[in-house]
């Protein structure tokens, strides 16, 4: 992987048609090893945030002894960087086969589960490979609300009184029992976590059983690019965040509990930028080579304001308009269909042309994971940079919240 100070350089210097990755090593182990510092507990990088093994290596390297895994690939990308790293599989629904694999192949003793049915599976894999089930943990994930870009209570979380009846039937089963929830990604509040300690400690009460810890999952915010013209509040820094969190932990005595959180966004989104290139300028319209099939999706969803810098072509001589000027453009992405145009517009110099290319800021949280093969399309070019994509001069535009017409 070639190394550069600036993404700017790297896209002087290798001219890229192709989207490229820029990945900020130190932004990965700063961002990781602060949250490790703030929180009371155990920290559980959620893989599939970022899976890629350079991030995972990293991590591992930073000190991350512990990640959430949801599959067999998320298992061998996490063993090989690290032997010793302590895996919990927290995926509320799986396959037997994968059960078995966790369980034998990986040495997995954390699970969940917010049905009946999925006690019955672990239960059976564990007889049949004549596991000792006093050693297993499996968590009873709880249905929570509340405010965050993108809410996560649809599909998963069994409802209080029925958890109560889970933890019930585990414990009688011989297996160690916790609580767990998700309150979403990207909180928008820290209140959030406070009503779902209350849910837990509701739970806790009814069903008067020891547990073995507390997982208050993940949705931790990660800083992204501001937005002038959204009237929403800002996101609370994680300090402030995990100041609220501990005084709810100590509020509803919690604290006396091993801990585990699982962060994604907050940890790896800062580690990443993406240069991509303008392929054609129509007017207001940019033509990109990336887009809502790559890397792209938090632009086409709305939810998230990503910072862009832009990189001029300094092969282009004569420029239109007043670089000072910063206007919205509608931008569309690579591939040939007509869906792939982002919902937001992006905020740039009046001047930008075809050949110029944009450095858009912290986009490491799920970019990667959610890219597809769409039209033969699939960027996986990297670059290591030497500094954050925050350092030195401000962006001159963003990926904007506010709608443009065509």
């Amino acid at each position: 992987m070639e190394k550069f100070a600036t993404a700017r350089d790297a896209a002087l210097k290798l001219r890229p048609d192709v989207p490229v990755y820029c990945f900020h090593p130190q932004v990965l182990r700063d961002d990781a090893r602060k949250f490790v510092s703030l929180f009371p507990g155990r920290t559980a990088y959620a893989v599939k945030t970022n899976g890629e093994p350079l991030v995972i290596r990293t991590l591992v390297d930073a000190g991350i002894d512990t990640f959430d895994v949801a599959s067999p690939a998320e298992f061998e990308t996490v063993r090989r960087f690290s032997p010793d790293a302590e895996m919990l599989y927290m995926h509320p629904v799986k396959a037997l086969s994968d059960i078995r694999l966790a369980l034998e192949n990986y040495g997995i003793r954390t699970l969940v589960v917010d049905h009946e049915d999925e006690i019955v599976k672990i239960l059976r894999i564990a007889r049949a490979l004549d596991i000792d089930q006093t050693t297993i943990t499996v968590f009873v994930r709880i249905a929570t609300k509340g405010h965050a870009a993108y809410e996560l209570s649809k599909k998963f979380g069994a409802a209080p009184a029925h958890a109560v009846e889970l933890l019930k039937r585990l414990h009688r089963i011989g297996f160690k029992t916790g609580i767990c929830f998700h309150v979403g990604s990207q909180v928008e509040e820290s209140e959030t976590y406070e009503r779902a300690l209350a849910s837990a400690d509701w739970v806790r009460g009814r069903a008067n059983v020891p547990l073995a810890g507390l997982d208050v999952g993940g949705g931790f915010p990660a800083a992204y690019g501001h937005d002038p013209n959204n009237g929403a509040p800002d996101t609370p820094t994680l300090e402030t965040l995990m100041s609220d969190l501990r005084g709810s932990i100590e509020k509803w005595e919690f604290d006396d509990l091993p801990l585990v959180a699982e962060p994604g966004r907050v940890i790896v989104a800062r580690a990443f930028s993406l240069i991509v290139r303008v392929l054609l300028r129509k007017g207001r319209r940019l033509y990109i080579n990336d887009g809502i099939w790559a890397s792209l999706s938090d632009s086409w969803t709305g939810k998230i304001t990503l910072p862009a810098r832009f990189i001029p072509d300094p092969n282009i001589r004569r420029r239109n308009g007043d670089p000072s000027n910063i206007l919205p453009f509608k931008v569309c992405g690579a591939t040939c269909d007509s869906v792939d145009i982002l919902t937001r517009p992006f905020y740039l110099p009046e001047t930008v042309d075809t050949g110029d290319w944009i450095e858009i800021g912290n986009i490491g949280a799920y970019s990667l994971s959610l890219r597809t093969r769409f039209n033969g399309f699939y960027p996986d070019t990297f670059v290591e940079i030497e500094q954050p994509f925050d350092a030195g001069d401000a962006p001159e535009g963003s990926a904007s919240l506010e709608t443009m017409a065509d």
